[in-house]
């Protein structure tokens, strides 16, 4: 299959360089689904320039001419579902059915911040002084740098770039260098919407080369990213020299506790769904398994039972569970921790390299029985489809093992006790919590983000968009003033 060369889009202009970058897929490694013109900080600079010069045009929009625009964009990405799923597929690894979904999600955040924008978004308020009228109103932050991570490539793009447009800001957007084709699809698609000139850049560039204008440029009013605690921090510390406001999504080590009276049929679908879908390439996907004694080994041969049935193979091949891992870099870091697993005494079942028709990065899920709180693979995020299994005594010790995680993005719970569901809800220390549903799984219109090393700054999507997004502006009035 022939590919083609992507290049930046800065200003509505094609912008190339000297260096190529082939964007492989994981199912079959002979095959360049694209191929990035590598951008340098010369193109991240023009690309912040140009969002600069339209901002002041399309903050002052109406939120009509906005909704359309974003309304517009989300019709052609819903229309064009199976074609962008089957290129999602291709280039990250997801199988057909969770690429197409993604899609879909993208073009429901799409219109879903269509409709953000026509709704009030401040208030009109008394004076505790006589005669005094008061407002506060939000208002676009400016020039917004967004960043996105390679394993949701046109979900998670999608629900940052579409509030902040929604709101009136511009964007200058780099997307991971692993899987530059479903972004720029939603940029094209974004741009031909209506959007004028500058108001969306797209940068396709290393962070090495274009991290430091996309984080340091003066011109930029907000970073939003997505990716790694380690990352993260880097941009926290760049952002704070010009006081830029800051959002970051890093970090997951999500438990999921499964008690004596869980529902054993629905704790190992909640447990397989949550660990192994996306090939465990989630942030939030489920990474321990707290069971408690009385059903620990029903459990573990129910699910043992489960995994010996997940087919591995091509994303694209009907009938597939699971997708490849999405490159070999990701590959060695998940046969990594499953060696320092069996080094510090846990039992590896699975996980195990395989081969296919074509040759790709497969892996069979993984399940680590044996381990404790303190071990490696227990305190440290894996990204792939490895689920360790912590045993304990009772619900107040699984409790204890779920909390001592220092990335807290989302915890979940099997229970039919009520007593004990309303407790976790309480008393987890994640920023979401699941009752009997994987950990994985998230609306779009509701809060998302975690505690601790998992999050920093206002919670994405739904109605928190609008505290990263915009900037309140209080003001007094005293009517009849000339």
């Amino acid at each position: 299959m022939s590919s083609r060369t992507l290049t930046s889009i800065v200003a509505g202009q094609s912008v190339g360089s000297g260096a190529d970058r082939p964007d492989v897929n994981p199912s079959d490694l002979g095959d360049v689904v694209v191929v990035s013109s590598v951008a340098d900080a010369e193109v991240a600079s023009a690309a912040v320039a140009a969002a600069a010069e339209a901002f002041p045009g399309w903050s002052r929009t109406t939120p009509w001419q906005r909704a359309e625009v974003l309304d517009r964009a989300g019709s052609e990405v819903l229309a064009r579902a199976d074609e962008l799923g089957d290129l999602l597929a291709r280039e990250e690894g997801k199988t057909l059915p969770e690429a197409r979904g993604e899609v879909v999600r993208a073009g429901q955040i799409l219109k879903y911040f269509a409709g953000v924008a026509l709704q009030p978004h401040g208030q009109a308020l008394d004076s505790v002084r006589p005669g005094i009228e008061v407002t506060v109103t939000r208002e676009p932050v400016g020039v917004v740098s967004i960043i996105t991570p390679w394993n949701f490539p046109i979900a998670i793009p999608a629900w940052k770039i579409a509030p902040a447009l929604a709101f009136g800001n511009t964007v200058v957007f780099k997307p991971a260098d692993l899987v530059p084709g479903s972004a720029w699809e939603l940029v094209d698609i974004l741009n031909r919407a209506g959007l004028p000139v500058g108001a969306l850049n797209i940068v396709l560039g290393k962070g090495s080369q274009v991290g430091p204008v996309l984080t340091g440029d003066p011109a930029i009013s907000a970073i939003t990213f997505t990716g790694s605690v380690e990352t993260g921090q880097g941009i926290l510390q760049a952002a704070a020299a010009t006081r830029k406001k800051v959002q970051l999504e890093l970090g997951g080590k999500n438990p999921l506790i499964v008690c004596d009276d869980a529902d054993l049929g629905v704790a190992v679908e909640v447990a397989i769904q949550g660990s192994f879908g996306s090939t465990g390439q989630r942030c939030t996907a489920s990474s321990v398994l707290v069971v408690t004694d009385g059903i620990h080994d029903a459990l573990i041969e129910a699910i043992r039972a489960r995994m010996s049935g997940w087919t591995v193979g091509d994303a694209r091949q009907a009938g597939i569970d699971m997708g490849p891992v999405v490159d070999a870099s990701q590959l060695e870091q998940d046969l990594r921790y499953l060696e320092i697993a069996r080094a510090e005494g846990g039992a590896v079942i699975g996980g195990e390299v395989v081969e296919r028709g074509t040759p790709g990065h497969y892996l069979t899920p993984a399940l680590v029985l044996g381990t404790s709180p303190e071990h490696t693979i227990n305190r440290e995020e894996v990204f792939g489809p490895v689920l360790s299994v912590v045993r304990v005594a009772d619900y107040e010790q699984a409790l204890a093992v779920a909390n001592a995680s220092t990335m807290n993005l989302s915890a979940g719970i099997c229970t039919t006790s009520l007593a004990k569901a309303s407790h976790f809800r309480r008393a987890s220390k994640a920023g979401m919590v699941m009752v009997n549903l994987p950990t994985a799984g998230v609306d779009f219109h509701v809060p998302f983000g975690g505690r601790g090393d998992s999050s920093y700054g206002p919670r994405e999507q739904g109605t928190a968009a609008e505290e990263f997004f915009t900037t309140s502006k209080t003001a007094y009035v005293l009517p009849g003033t000339p």
